[in-house]
């Protein structure tokens, strides 16, 4: 298990731990002689020598930190504390003291180191997405390059089983691709001509020909790195206010000490034993006193929490947006390509009641249905609004554009065309009224397209956005997260934005809304929240950036947002799922209570040992537990978060 265990560490912590195994060694060793009464009055100076020999071994480099610190004006810090709390023990003849500190000190710090490394490895991987060549075809030929090297538009090839260098199209071959590395979904996504891809996935068993569509220092795979490298530089409130405290706490117990081992054996007027007494306390009292459990739990806490964020395919650009993140009650979601698809379908055709088909030879055999729709399909051949290809795709018939005879789009109402003869009209309400069409509205939920033939009202159809998967489900989870309210936003008619909100389950609901109708509601909803409670906007579109900058923390679709959107966000979810909104949330929050649960046990420890020591109660083994101790249990505490997955 050993070897194991030392296959896992890096070559310095590999080098950290072969010195405290000769430190620990040269302890026990320093316990028997004691023990067996080599060191008598006589030859005291072996038991400091036997003693130093260990102790420079563990703990050389805290006295060279110290040290350094020192002459760049940097007093008080834990290796300060560390060098003077054992150097006073050394004074007082308690050298198996001075080096279990130093040695236990030392062990900490080795769990600490491989803690944060660890943490780090969920983060770090993502550094080995980066591209280190590309192979580019110019020409006839093929040619290895640098990525900054490659411009837009250019074929690159990719073989099986390499990473997707670039942001691109697919022109060539079919493949599966390996996602995970960014999304943290394990199941491959098909890739065939046409397809876009994004860099940092891996090809899996076929060759692709990719058109680059973004120049490396845009692509995914850049953006994500940049993310990630600058993740923990925005610290918290929490880091902050343990940063200043470590500040104000290491010179204030520093000096307490100075005084406890000065005063009171003046005040006392006692020989050697009372100053051996009181010097004693006071070494205990520097080594309890070290703020390391605050200082390494809290920063690592943070680190964990990103961590567990980005293994299910979810970026954190901050430790500070985690923090936020945790006291967010008010979610607020724009809804096309956030709650839905962003893709129009025909859903319903409703012809209008004693409408018959056209007058062509084959219309008798075609229903009613059918021929509301094939001739609104010919009316918007022409246009390229969505709805319009919704209805030509629900259609799915090659047009015979001999039967068209002219159309004209009029803005904001729709078109007016002929066809068969015959004057066409399919749009919305405006165009029936401009036209004077007599027709029966209809209040359904989605896009209502009407259609008139020569005046006559010939029935509706109605196009509806796709709900993408699981966002009732992940709705629930907000709720059951903690998440107080819902709120929808979107330009959509009121009967289409409350058709999705209850399917969706959302509980507020803002339509037919311009994108800086977004910022307004945004400012009101964040007045109305209590306290520390936060709002969290989830968008994709170029037009929802200034509401991601403008809410508590933003968060945006990564694989199909804009860059704009991506740029503003604090938050990215790098497959869109929405569910993972609920996961990211619970792992926020649980980041907190550890954190919190590590400042209230560190502190309570300390000051109850710090006490005792000043009443001569706690020994330096009491002190070394309300080191080192409390410590690895804020440590251990904190690797928590490493293990969690969703």
């Amino acid at each position: 298990m050993f070897p194991e265990f030392k296959d896992k560490l890096t070559k310095k912590q590999q080098k950290w731990l072969f010195r405290i195994i000769l430190g620990a060694t040269g302890f026990v060793a320093l316990g028997i002689l004691e023990h067996a009464g080599a060191f008598d009055e006589d030859r005291w100076w072996l038991g400091l020598i036997a003693a130093l020999i260990p102790y420079l071994i563990v703990g050389y480099d805290v006295i060279r930190k110290s040290v350094r610190n020192i002459s760049h004006g940097d007093v008080f810090d834990e290796n300060f504390l560390m060098m003077i709390a054992t150097f006073g023990a050394f004074g007082i003849g308690e050298y198996r003291e001075a080096v279990a500190v130093m040695l236990l000190y030392q062990i900490g710090e080795l769990f600490q180191n491989y803690a944060t490394g660890k943490s780090r490895d969920s983060i770090s991987q993502l550094m080995e997405l980066a591209p280190k060549t590309v192979v580019v075809e110019r020409g006839a030929e093929t040619e290895e390059v640098d990525p900054d090297e490659v411009e837009t538009g250019e074929i690159i090839v990719v073989r099986p089983g390499e990473r997707i260098p670039l942001d691109g199209e697919v022109i060539e071959g079919e493949s599966m691709i390996d996602t995970s590395a960014l999304t943290g979904e394990s199941v491959p996504r098909a890739a065939r001509v046409g397809d876009a891809v994004i860099s940092g996935c891996v090809n899996g068993k076929g060759l692709l020909k990719i058109r680059t569509t973004k120049c490396y220092e845009d692509s995914t795979v850049a953006k994500i790195l940049e993310l990630v490298e600058n993740a923990t530089d925005k610290k918290t409130r929490v880091e902050n206010f343990v940063t200043r405290f470590a500040r104000v706490y290491t010179p204030i117990v520093t000096i307490g000490a100075l005084i406890l081992a000065i005063i009171p054996p003046l005040v006392l007027s006692g020989g050697s034993e009372v100053w051996i007494s009181w010097i004693r306390r006071a070494c205990i009292f520097l080594v309890v006193s070290c703020p390391c459990a605050l200082v390494i739990s809290v920063p690592l806490g943070f680190f964990g929490g990103i961590g567990a964020a980005s293994r299910i395919g979810v970026l954190v650009k901050g430790s500070n947006y985690l923090e936020v993140l945790s006291y967010v009650k008010t979610i607020v979601f724009d809804k096309t390509g956030t709650l839905t698809k962003g893709e129009f379908r025909v859903s319903s055709i409703l012809p209008a009641e004693g409408f018959a088909p056209t007058d062509r030879p084959d219309a008798s055999t075609a229903k009613p249905e059918e021929a509301l729709l094939e001739i609104a399909a010919y009316a918007e051949h022409y246009s390229t609004h969505p709805v319009a290809e919704a209805v030509r795709d629900a259609y799915g018939q090659s047009a015979d554009l001999s039967r068209i005879g002219s159309t004209e789009e009029i803005p904001g109402h729709g078109i007016c065309a002929v066809i068969d003869g015959r004057q066409v009209l399919a749009g919305n309400a405006k165009l029936m009224r401009k036209y004077g069409i007599s027709f029966q509205e209809n209040l359904q939920g989605g896009t209502v397209v009407y259609v008139a033939c020569d005046g006559t009202f010939a029935g509706t159809i109605v196009i509806s956005d796709t709900m993408k998967d699981g966002v009732p489900a992940a709705i629930r989870d907000l709720k059951a997260a903690g998440v107080k309210q819902t709120v929808m936003l979107t330009g959509d008619s009121e009967a289409a934005a409350q058709a999705i909100a209850k399917e969706a389950g959302v509980d507020q609901v803002r339509s037919q809304l311009l994108p800086a109708d977004k910022v307004e509601i945004v400012e009101k909803l964040l007045k109305e929240q209590d306290g520390r409670d936060a709002l969290a906007f989830v968008g994709d579109g170029i037009n929802d950036a200034p509401v991601l900058m403008r809410s508590d923390v933003g968060i945006a679709m990564g694989a199909i947002g804009s860059d704009a959107a991506i740029e503003a966000a604090d938050i990215v979810l790098m497959d869109d799922d929405v569910r993972k909104i609920a996961w990211t949330v619970r792992i926020a929050r649980k980041t907190m209570r550890i954190i919190h649960t590590n400042i209230i046990f560190a502190i309570v420890v300390k000051i109850l040992i710090l006490i005792l020591s000043v009443f001569g109660i706690a020994n330096m083994w009491m002190a070394i537990f309300g080191d080192v101790g409390v410590l690895i249990l804020c440590i251990l505490n904190a690797m928590r978060l490493m293990g969690r997955q969703e």
